[in-house]
């Protein structure tokens, strides 16, 4: 029983720190997508000591009280439609023996989730396109390049801030934990 409990308050405190984060995001305009990235970073903390479901259940937490509380509401949309999710994906996406395959799916999912924040920004924020995409459509396919190169560091940064947290961190959580 008491490992439940312990797992649910680490849940509950990610999620807290999670959100904080993302507040800031209000202070510091210039940190739109660094702030949801680091946010969603606090996941694999989750996903290590608890499971995948858990960190599924602290990411939809965190992405309604970004929804309603988080006055950068970009920064909330970019958390709620990839950075949030992504660090528990990448343990289920991890499954996939053929790696050729895994970048694919990881990419993909990458592709879709650019694409449908672009689109919302516009139709649902109100964010004109000469703002979004101020080079046209030339421009928008030399930025999404750019941005999945810059997804494939982001991919291997995860790799290895989970093989930190494995090796140096688990250990000293995990006896609290028992």
């Amino acid at each position: 029983m008491r490992r439940k409990t312990a797992r649910l308050a680490l849940c509950g405190v990610i999620a807290a720190l999670s959100t904080a984060v993302m507040f800031l995001s209000g202070v510091v305009p210039a940190a739109t997508i660094a702030l949801p990235a680091l946010s969603g970073c606090f996941l694999i903390a989750v996903v290590a000591e608890a499971d995948v479901r858990h960190g599924f259940v602290v990411y939809a937490a965190v992405s309604v009280l970004s929804a309603v509380l988080v006055p950068d509401k970009e920064a909330a949309l970019i958390y709620i439609l990839f950075f949030g999710y992504y660090p528990a994906l990448y343990a289920v996406l991890g499954r996939i023996r053929n790696r050729v395959l895994r970048y694919a799916v990881k990419l993909v999912i990458f592709n879709a989730a650019a694409v449908t924040e672009t689109l919302l920004c516009v139709y649902l924020l109100g964010i004109p396109w000469s703002e979004t995409l101020p080079g046209g459509t030339v421009f928008a396919v030399i930025l999404l390049a750019l941005a999945n190169a810059v997804f494939v560091l982001y991919d291997s940064c995860m790799n290895g801030l989970i093989v930190f947290y494995v090796r140096r961190v688990h250990p000293f959580v995990g006896k609290y934990l028992k």
